[in-house]
């Protein structure tokens, strides 16, 4: 399985994100926008831009709210023809995220344990299990909420896939391309294993976006993706 690439625009200027669009061009279709550049870059406006032009994206919102509240929110994104959403995996908020996307094509994913987040962080927090266990957990609510698929670290993407089936997404962040830095992730991998684990789609943001040329990244990860091992610097 080839996978997909998402590109995460983690910018905190408009400017800078179009930028960035444009020197990517046809090599990347899929792009997340997340917190800082969806208050910082004005990424809703942003993403029905992109998918107006015929992009795909990805609002990383993690949602987490009252029933109604998350589904009235699901229910708005979906109206923007965005391809994928997150909310927090609880079962509640899945449910209600589901409801919400009913009727449209928006994917919407079950965020499981972040991937800034190891066993201690889990513990920290308050659960009785390990990130593993409640990666797990996560990925059985989210089956059984019939959401569209999870997001997970590549380590447990193995897992995940056992647990949520063969046609959910696993959407892994966290991908670092041999020898790239690892900055305040924890859990991360490259895009050969993360494939070969089970994932779907693929998040990659600084190795791409902070790159001296970021679509020459982008053709070395999507060359990885399809087979081709390639080192970025």
């Amino acid at each position: 399985m080839a996978g997909q690439l998402i590109v995460g625009l983690d910018v905190s200027s408009r400017a800078r994100a179009e930028e960035i669009i444009a020197l990517l061009g046809d090599s990347v279709d899929f792009y997340k926008i997340g917190y800082q550049c969806f208050y910082g870059a004005d990424g809703f406006a942003l993403g029905k831009a992109l998918i107006a032009a015929g992009k795909k994206v990805f609002f990383d919102l993690k949602l987490l709210d009252i029933d109604n509240t998350v589904e009235k929110g699901v229910a708005a994104i979906a109206e923007t023809g965005a391809t994928m959403l997150t909310v927090h995996a609880y079962p509640k908020a899945m449910r209600a995220a589901q409801k919400g996307a009913e009727g449209s094509g928006l994917c919407v994913l079950g965020v499981t344990v972040l991937t800034s987040m190891d066993d201690d962080d889990v513990k920290e927090a308050g659960y009785a299990r390990d990130a593993a266990g409640m990666v797990a957990l996560r990925a059985q609510q989210a089956r059984e909420a019939g959401i569209g698929g999870v997001v997970a670290s590549a380590h447990e993407a193995e897992m995940v896939r056992t647990i949520v089936g063969k046609t959910m997404a696993v959407v892994t962040p966290g991908i670092r391309p041999a020898g790239a830095d690892r900055g305040d992730q924890k859990r991360v991998t490259t895009p050969t294993d993360a494939l070969a684990a089970g994932a779907s789609h693929l998040v990659v943001a600084r190795p791409i976006i902070a790159a001296p040329d970021p679509a020459a990244a982008a053709k070395a990860i999507l060359a990885e993706m399809n087979g081709k091992r390639v080192s970025v610097a």
